[in-house]
């Protein structure tokens, strides 16, 4: 059968004295998430034999790490599958590098969308990696606020220097003009004096807003050049001169908006309001100017890519989060959602490859499209492999006043869920309802002694929990006083694993090996 076929084994299963259940890669990409508490076997016993499986069928992936350990943990993993010549590892001092401005603005059919795909990024990674709180987490302005200066700044680049860069936008909002700033010097006389005798000094942002006044200038004088002397004319004695001038020339629209936006709207919010979006923007792009981040995705030319999974390889961004803590967070993120959008947009007809996104620890990597993205993952062969050690960890990353819906929701997107030891109870009550009741008959019996001596049998129907929350604690947790063995309870959505029940308890070998 073809490996890249949707119906190809991964994994059997007893079903019968006479038949085999298997998972295949239908049911990988439909998503995995694997819960279980500290040395619980998680990574070594399921999240092993998958990853193994995975590289073995020829997978291609991204992984996304969180201990420092990982790293060679895929080392290892492709050196047992002969797939060490497909990994690829980023990592500082490394020799690949992903410049991602310069992906999405080559990646890009039309200059409008090239700012929406690099403002979607940029705030995808913001938001994720913002603390959320009840006052701003949920509130929309925040959110249009935020979107607004990204847009803006950008578009400022895009017009005055032609191109967009993380050290341009850096510079540009540190010296945005503020409601108690004088007016700026006259393009004329850029040296004119303020009040005070003293030459104003020509900021980034101004000197990146007078070029693009300039640049849009010159393409109105190219447009006004195409006018006949009669339809000036009669342009201006309409007053509708500027009116066509913005609706031929895209770049005065825009310069119209720009003007608009930090000289009267953003200049003139309350300093606190300001304050807070800003930071917000500057301290995500203060740390990826920072070494060796900027020569990891900001200065350097891209020698490794999204696209190269599609031809099988996989690649480990080695910035792990107990290292390099929120900046490794925000470059895995940044890197992540670029990767999922770069996936989705793939032609299946023309590369059938499955492919794995892997995140142990997978609540450092979370971000807002995670639920929309999954729900499409299946129809371009993505099987997402989570990992981590129970529900409150999600419900702190996805914080907000509806952190539970949201993790609920995105829980409900994958099909495939492994439950090992854990002493958590929310996570083992959840285990216990998604696995289930069953129906049982409980014999009682009742004896009466008085005068006379009487009993009596009953025989009633009762139900409750295939698996009791509680039995979750007692499972074995590998190890050598274990053999090894790792025990789990494996749930899949869909087509039944073992009779009629749609989990099956199982056993998972520590130095299983493909």
């Amino acid at each position: 059968m073809d490996i890249h076929d949707l119906d190809f084994p991964i994994l059997q299963f007893p079903s019968s004295a006479h038949e085999q259940s298997t998972w295949t890669i239908r049911h990988a990409v439909e998503g995995v998430q694997i819960f279980g508490g500290i040395g619980s076997g998680k990574t070594s016993g399921s999240g092993r034999m998958l990853a193994l499986k995975y590289l073995k069928t020829g997978f291609g992936g991204l992984v996304l790490t969180a201990k420092p350990d990982e790293k060679e943990l895929w080392q290892q993993y492709c050196a047992e599958t002969n797939r060490t010549k497909d990994l690829v590892i980023i990592e500082p001092n490394g020799k690949y590098s992903f410049n991602f401005l310069e992906y999405e603005s080559t990646h890009t059919d039309s200059n409008e969308a090239i700012t929406e795909n690099i403002v979607q990024v940029l705030k995808t990674v913001i938001r994720a990696g913002s603390e959320k709180d009840s006052a701003k987490g949920d509130d929309p302005f925040w959110e249009s606020a935020l979107d607004m200066l990204i847009f803006n700044v950008i578009d400022l680049c895009k017009i005055a220097y032609g191109s967009v860069s993380v050290q341009m936008m850096y510079d540009i909002v540190q010296t945005l003009p503020k409601a108690t700033d004088p007016l700026p010097p006259s393009k004329e006389n850029e040296d004119d004096e303020n009040e005070d005798g003293e030459k104003s000094e020509v900021t980034a942002f101004l000197k990146a807003y007078d070029l693009a006044y300039d640049r849009t200038y010159e393409k109105i004088d190219i447009w006004d050049n195409t006018l006949t002397s009669h339809e000036k004319e009669e342009l201006e004695k309409n007053d509708l001169y500027f009116h066509e001038a913005m609706n031929n020339v895209a770049e005065a629209r825009l310069l119209k908006f720009l003007g608009e936006f930090f000289f009267d709207s953003f200049k003139n919010l309350s300093p606190k309001t300001r304050s807070i979006i800003e930071f917000t923007f500057t301290g995500f792009l203060f740390r990826l100017l920072r070494e060796p981040i900027y020569s990891m995705f900001c200065r350097n030319k891209s020698n490794i890519t999204p696209d190269d999974c599609l031809n099988g390889k996989i690649i480990v961004v080695n910035l792990p989060v107990k290292v390099y803590h929120k900046v490794g967070r925000d470059c895995q993120i940044l890197f992540k959602y670029i990767w999922q959008r770069a996936m989705e947009k793939r032609n299946i007809n023309n590369n059938r490859r499955p492919l794995f996104l892997w995140a142990d620890e997978a609540q450092n990597f979370l971000h807002e499209h995670d639920a929309e993205y999954q729900a499409t993952a299946r129809s371009s062969r993505i099987s997402t492999v989570y990992i981590s050690q129970n529900l409150p960890n999600y419900y702190a990353s996805m914080g907000g006043q509806k952190g539970e819906y949201r993790v609920k929701s995105f829980l409900g997107t994958l099909g495939t869920k492994i439950f090992h030891a854990n002493a958590d109870i929310e996570t083992n009550k959840y285990a216990s309802e998604l696995i289930g009741d069953t129906t049982f008959f409980d014999p009682s019996r009742t004896i009466t002694t008085s005068t006379e001596f009487s009993q009596s049998d009953s025989l009633s129907l009762k139900i409750d929990r295939h698996v009791r929350p509680e039995k979750f604690i007692s499972l074995k947790t590998g190890g050598a006083k274990n053999k090894f063995r790792v025990e789990g309870y494996f749930h899949r959505q869909g087509d039944s694993l073992s009779g009629k029940k749609n989990f099956i308890k199982m056993d998972f070998d520590q130095l299983f090996r493909p």
